[in-house]
């Protein structure tokens, strides 16, 4: 399992694309109301990242993905596809971001809850956001990468919750899918790899109120539970430090020194 070793120019780059891939989702979040499209949060992010970032949005016709962004609604697990539906009071969505600045690329992914959700959704949205800040603690140079996945899966199953396996985090740079692949649970049969300084990846676990199986939709790209419970789902893209692990798309709202759980 091979993973690149970014340079101090490199990571500037990273740091750049990923503080845009965080002002698109800020950009957005005001508009996601009952009411509007899927299609249309995304035609604002691809004006937003086009015309004001002067950057291009990833996503769009990467292996013949027809949107700028991907939109995941309630048991849509990711790769969710814009389209004309409408939000609607309870829905919980994900919004996947992907932004290329100047050769690199920023990648995060946030949830979101219109109106007034379900006790059961709210917490579902709540312990998705406590692994990824679980698995993120794991990041320090020297230790194994599947220390991360470890701790997500435990993290999660305690809560009676499962982590879907099929889609992973993933290294990112210059191409936005790299080596090493990071999975959100324990496979012991996987590749050990020692977190080196300078290694950039996402980590982005999918976690289930019920079953963790998945299956695509017929239009190839959305991926729903199998149950139909609810998915959720939040991603950050993170840089191996000396010192530990810097969050490359912190929000401005999140200190990544507090968020201990």
């Amino acid at each position: 399992m091979a993973a690149t070793i970014k340079t101090y120019e490199e990571i500037e780059k990273m740091r750049i694309a990923c503080r845009l891939a965080v002002d698109v989702l800020d950009m957005i979040t005001p508009y996601v109301q009952m009411g509007v499209t899927t299609e249309e949060l995304d035609r604002l992010c691809d004006d937003y990242t086009v015309n004001v970032q002067k950057a291009i949005s990833a996503p769009l016709n990467y292996k013949g993905f027809p949107k700028s962004i991907c939109t995941s609604i309630n048991h849509q697990v990711c790769h969710g596809v814009p389209s004309k539906r409408k939000l609607k009071n309870g829905d919980i969505l994900n919004i996947d971001v992907t932004v290329i600045k100047e050769g690199y690329h920023g990648d995060a992914s946030r949830m979101f809850i219109v109106g007034k959700p379900s006790i059961r959704a709210k917490r579902l949205v709540e312990i998705a956001y406590e692994c990824l800040w679980i698995g993120i603690r794991q990041v320090r140079p020297g230790a194994y990468l599947s220390e991360v996945g470890a701790a997500i899966q435990r993290y999660a199953e305690s809560k009676k919750c499962s982590v879907v396996r099929e889609y992973c985090g993933h290294g990112i740079g210059c191409q936005f899918h790299e080596e090493p692949q990071v999975l959100h649970y324990r496979n012991p049969k996987a590749e050990e790899l020692v977190l080196q300084p300078g290694m950039t990846f996402t980590i982005e676990p999918m976690i289930n109120a019920g079953k963790r199986q998945v299956k695509v939709l017929p239009d190839k790209w959305t991926v729903v539970t199998k149950d139909h419970n609810l998915s959720a789902q939040w991603e950050h893209t993170i840089l191996v430090t000396h010192e530990g692990v810097e969050v490359l798309t912190l929000r401005p709202d999140e200190n990544q020194t507090d968020l201990v759980f």
